[in-house]
Formats: structure tokens, sequence, C-alpha cells
């Protein structure tokens, strides 16, 4: 996976974050839509933490690669 489709991938997260946060009923936030919008917040986050992991265990693996 290149960096340009990381990137890509990030921005639709973040795409879909912004998305849930309009949907989601401040005054009762744990009814109905909200939930699922909420459910699509946490689903996001975790998608763009696991990119970035994704990332950084690629550097690593290309400075080892570099020492041997």
């Amino acid at each position: 996976m290149n960096k340009t489709l990381t990137i890509i991938i990030v921005i639709a997260a973040i795409a879909l974050i912004a998305y849930n946060v309009t949907m989601i009923d401040f005054e009762n936030p744990f009814n109905g839509d909200s939930t699922i919008a909420l459910i699509g917040i946490v689903a996001s986050l975790c998608a763009i933490m696991l990119i970035l992991i994704f990332r950084t265990s690629k550097k690593i693996q290309k400075k080892v690669e570099q020492r041997s």
C-alpha cells in the first residue's frame, strides 16, 4: 500500500467522521440514529489509527532493511 492510497483512506475516514457528527442529536446522543453515528465515528477513528500504525511499521521495516 503506497503513501497516496493511505492518505486517501485517511481523508475518507475524516470525511465520514464529519458526516457522522452532523447526524448526532446532541440532546440525546445514545438513542436512534445518533448511536449509529457514534459507532461510525469510532470505526473511522479506528481506521485512521490502523493506517497510521501501518505506515509507521513500514518506515521501521525500511530502516531495519537498510541496516542489514
